[in-house]
């Protein structure tokens, strides 16, 4: 077994590359790692050194933490090429299986904001759904979509645990054709970190879409999001100006 031993590198590095090299070699995805505790001891060193060198490695997305429970090797991250496509379509077409759990649907008046964005008066009504996005059962993302209601009756009455685009495609002939997005970062907060089973304070990555149907007008207004460390966007650029 590697050892921490005093000399010019700190001892929490040298133990963030025994524990990335034990995470490589011994254990798999959704593993547990020892406890700080336990670490300590094997590795004759403090709490402290054990605590910097788990969460460098959170950090780098080797390690996840999930309150209550300890702490996990990684799963690998979901690599998304950007397009139109549903939650649930993108997820399919890497091999997962995508379920939703409803939080909340309502309907409600829209404020200034998203009737800005949805064309629509402030006041007019629209359909609201917060739902979390898991593949293999694990949470990958905290989704809040908006649909103004005049365009979606009855839309509440539906099975809203499955791809919402295929209900708009199948029932009100509004498939969503173009969309603009855009993507950010922010921390996690309580709320979101404990439906994504993550620490308050983790990185997020936050896609908001503004998506058109084929008559040009707004059909949805979505903020997703996804645990940081989950998910990878892959593009391909081209320079400026070329065809």
């Amino acid at each position: 077994m590697a050892e921490v031993s005093t000399g010019p590198q700190p001892k929490h590095r040298q133990l963030r590359a025994i524990l990335l090299e034990h995470l490589r070699t011994e254990l798999g995805p959704g593993e547990a790692i020892a406890s700080e505790r336990v670490l300590a001891t094997q590795y004759g060193v403090s709490r402290a050194t054990v605590r910097e060198a788990l969460g460098a490695l959170v950090r780098e997305g080797h390690l996840v933490r999930v309150p209550g429970r300890g702490t996990f090797v990684a799963e690998g991250p979901v690599e998304s090429r950007l397009a139109l496509a549903s939650f649930s379509e993108a997820m399919h077409r890497r091999g997962l299986t995508p379920s939703s759990r409803l939080l909340a649907v309502r309907e409600r008046p829209a404020d200034l904001t998203l009737a800005d964005a949805l064309d629509l008066a402030p006041g007019d009504p629209i359909v609201e759904l917060e739902r979390l996005r898991l593949a293999d059962g694990r949470p990958m993302a905290l989704e809040r979509s908006c649909y103004p209601a005049a365009r979606v009756p009855g839309l509440t009455g539906h099975d809203l645990s499955g791809s919402v685009y295929a209900l708009l495609r199948e029932h009100y002939d509004l498939e969503p054709l173009e969309a603009e997005q855009v993507v950010s970062s922010e921390s996690a907060d309580a709320h979101t970190a404990a439906l994504l089973e993550v620490e308050p304070g983790a990185p997020l990555l936050v896609f908001r879409r503004l998506s058109t149907a084929r008559d040009r007008l707004p059909i949805e207004h979505a903020v997703s999001r996804f645990r940081g460390e989950s998910y990878r966007i892959q593009m391909s650029l081209r320079p400026l100006g070329s065809a």
